[in-house]
């Protein structure tokens, strides 16, 4: 009978680990694959891969807006509503304030009194005004009295020279009278010659009588006289008529010459009067400087510092006791830029502004996107630096855009950074030259350029 034959099946152990020898290892080749990625993830390493190469490559080509960067502060656009010193417009101490620092006012509020070195001052100068007020009334009551004697004058001389011109008159035809019969008397003197020599020839010849020739003779003598008559009257009335000329002459001279004395002593009282009109001028604005020594404040605005005390210092006329700061109605951002970004900022430029104490978040290169930033516009550039080869450039709001905040965000003061727009170009573009270190843009009309492009052209 056959014995059964019973088969050990051996399992095989596992070889001993050993150090590969160099050349082998393609044994290790099946491990491996047991080992290896499996499909999905080799498949989105791939789509990860060329989601990073495509964002790459359109980042390159993505717009970006250039800018140029600055710091500064809040102010205001017009002077008066920037901060200022409050003055005192007087010498003396300051006898009370009414205000404190912080306090906010309007225009003509109360903000401090000021008391003169002088308690009397004010008596002193409206009595010194007193007696210059009377000085001028009779300086006032002597012009016109030198100007009532200056007409009376002229009256009387207009009264004396017509009297004398009246004079001239009547000696004017008292000569012109004595002409007249010296004419008749030497007439007459010719008949009586021509009858006297009639008269001779007749009583020679024997046929008139000697009575004849002596009545002949005597009209003769009496036609002489009369001529001698009349040309000694012609001589007296031309005498007279010369004398009263004189007089004529001298009443003109002497009564002008009055005149112009009353006229010198006229200009005399009204240049003292103009004097004393200046001089009164003069303690009128001491006067009024005096009375306002309560200091009022100029616009609406916040007392920021109070740089007096009261009765310890003296104080002179234009120091400073106060600090006030205007409200701002036209609130503006004074930003400091770098000299090499200055030329290409202009008026008009489009700005974004981040100020302090309101929360934002900015991207220079899409400021579209940005949280919390402000619109403005270049309103000026300094036209020379005033920070070390710094230029200040004022910004406003942008009337296009979304308003600044309140003035409880934007005081006086509050820091801000702005960014001034220029083009907008790629990415890469700016990438490349910011990497060279080139400047953001040149003007188009700049002396280097025109000749590139001549050369260029040719």
């Amino acid at each position: 009978m056959a014995t059964p034959t019973t088969t050990k099946t051996t399992t095989p152990s596992p070889p001993a680990t050993q150090p590969a020898a160099p050349g082998h290892e393609s044994l290790f080749l099946p491990a491996i694959e047991f080992v290896g990625s499996a499909q999905n993830a080799r498949v989105l390493a791939q789509i990860l891969a060329v989601l990073i190469l495509t964002t790459v490559v359109a980042l390159i080509f993505t717009p970006w807006q250039q800018s140029v960067s600055g710091n500064g502060m809040v102010s205001a656009l017009t002077p008066v509503e920037r901060t200022q010193a409050i003055s005192t417009p007087v010498e003396g101490r300051v006898l009370q304030w009414h205000v404190t620092e912080g306090s906010k006012v309007e225009k003509g509020d109360l903000i401090v009194e000021i008391q003169d070195n002088d308690p009397n001052i004010l008596v002193r100068i409206e009595n010194e005004r007193q007696l210059l007020e009377e000085r001028r009334n009779n300086t006032l009551a002597r012009v016109r009295a030198l100007s009532d004697q200056i007409a009376r004058l002229a009256e009387s001389r207009d009264n004396a020279v017509a009297a004398a011109r009246s004079r001239v008159q009547v000696t004017m035809d008292r000569v012109r009278q004595a002409e007249q019969s010296i004419t008749a008397a030497k007439e007459r003197m010719k008949f009586a010659t021509f009858n006297l020599d009639l008269r001779k020839k007749t009583f020679d010849r024997g046929l008139s009588a000697l009575r004849d020739l002596e009545a002949a003779r005597q009209e003769y003598n009496t036609a002489e006289a009369m001529v001698l008559q009349s040309e000694a009257m012609l001589s007296a009335a031309q005498n007279e008529k010369i004398a009263v000329e004189d007089d004529l002459r001298r009443i003109q001279a002497d009564t002008q010459a009055a005149i112009e004395a009353q006229n010198a002593n006229l200009n005399i009282a009204r240049a003292e009067s103009a004097n004393i009109g200046a001089e009164l001028q003069r303690t009128d604005v001491r006067l009024a400087r005096q009375a306002t020594q309560r200091v009022v404040a100029p616009r609406g605005g916040t007392i920021l510092r109070l740089m007096a005390q009261p009765d310890s210092e003296l104080l002179k006329a234009g120091d400073a006791v106060a600090v006030f700061v205007p409200d701002a109605y036209t609130p503006t951002v004074e930003i400091w830029l770098d000299g090499v970004d200055m030329p290409l900022v202009h008026p008009g430029d489009q700005v974004r502004l981040m100020f302090n104490g309101w929360p934002a978040i900015q991207f220079v290169g899409w400021p579209s996107v940005a949280v919390g930033t402000f619109g403005g516009r270049v309103q000026l550039v300094d036209a020379t630096d005033t920070r070390a080869g710094r230029f200040r450039i004022l910004v406003v709001p942008d009337p296009d855009d979304d308003p600044w905040p309140s003035a409880n965000y934007l005081r006086q003061g509050v820091q801000a950074k702005a960014w001034v727009l220029l083009r907008v170009v790629p990415l890469g573009w700016e990438l490349w030259r910011r990497f060279n270190g080139f400047p953001p843009i040149i003007a188009e009309d700049e002396p280097g350029i025109i000749k590139a492009k001549e050369r260029a052209g040719k």
